[in-house]
């Protein structure tokens, strides 16, 4: 029987929180992208839980630098590899939503423009959870956290999420795409499509946190499937700047569904006015899921409009 070590690239034995949608992320990203890979990381969670010394869950060559600088340092590995005549390894930069659409957004911005052959992932859980659960410039709008508390002044996060996919379409690369821990098997087919292609690439993937969002760690699966459902985060793929494929809904689930199970949205629930501000996340899925096909009877309105 082999080993399960031997089974996963990252392996079991870290200590990522018990239902961690980041854990689930890494091993399904890693085991699409097979051996042959070597993996940079930002500071945060991912690199916390799973390289605590002398142990490490990293079963691929990996490298863990600074807060804001991953996708840099997988520019190195790229140049080096090159001038070495290894062109056939996989380069795979990582980091949360703070290290990669805030504090690492200069560097990643300078390895799209450059044009390095290395696929970005975005593990988004939509705050700072390693540091006490700070907003992030990808916390959704009404979000309780430490730093946009919930209160008689302010529903929460009073902004909506940076459209990091557009941002880094915006540089002209090859190829962008959603993915969510929810659907498995897409996450997977869009890293190995991602890795056949050359030039610089870019995966958002939704990774539910359940102790910074407040959720049971048993309905993890449960909320990154309905993230999807009810149109807030559609799942879809750039290819040179166009739209090449879209997850289609036969039908979508009232934003409501996916609320209330998180404690960080339980304030909303509370008032009437509350309501209102649920009317507003509806109105925002109602939006993206207009702008990007989602509703399988309706026809996409433009990318660009």
């Amino acid at each position: 029987m082999r080993n399960l070590y031997n089974q996963n690239l990252f392996a079991p034995g870290h200590t990522a929180c018990t239902g961690c949608g980041e854990a689930l992320g890494a091993r399904l990203v890693l085991n699409a992208a097979g051996p042959k890979t070597i993996a940079t990381c930002a500071t945060g969670c991912l690199e916390v839980f799973s390289s605590r010394y002398p142990q490490s869950s990293w079963e691929i060559p990996w490298i863990h630098s600074l807060f804001e600088n991953a996708a840099a340092v997988a520019s190195g590995v790229a140049a080096a590899l090159k001038a070495m005549g290894k062109e056939d390894i996989n380069i795979i930069a990582q980091g949360g939503d703070g290290g990669t659409a805030d504090i690492g957004l200069q560097a990643l911005s300078g390895m799209l423009e450059r044009g390095d052959n290395v696929l970005y992932i975005c593990y988004d859980n939509e705050a700072y959870m390693n540091t006490g659960v700070q907003r992030s410039g990808l916390t959704p709008l009404d979000a309780h956290t430490t730093t946009s508390p919930a209160g008689k002044q302010s529903w929460g996060n009073r902004t909506n999420k940076k459209d990091m996919p557009a941002i880094a379409a915006a540089h002209h690369i090859p190829y962008v795409a959603t993915a969510s821990v929810g659907y498995p098997q897409d996450l997977q087919r869009k890293v190995k499509k991602a890795l056949s292609i050359r030039g610089p690439k870019y995966i958002h993937l939704y990774v539910p946190c359940p102790l910074g969002w407040g959720s049971d760690p048993a309905l993890t699966i449960k909320i990154a499937k309905l993230v999807v459902e009810t149109g807030l985060f559609p799942l879809y793929e750039m290819e040179n700047g166009k739209i090449t494929n879209v997850k289609r809904l036969a039908k979508r689930k009232p934003v409501v569904e996916y609320l209330k199970l998180q404690k960080r949205f339980a304030h909303l629930f509370k008032s009437e006015e509350g309501k209102r501000e649920i009317e507003r996340i509806q109105a925002l899925a109602d939006e993206l899921a207009e702008r990007f096909g989602v509703d399988a009877r309706k026809k996409a309105a433009s990318p660009s409009s």
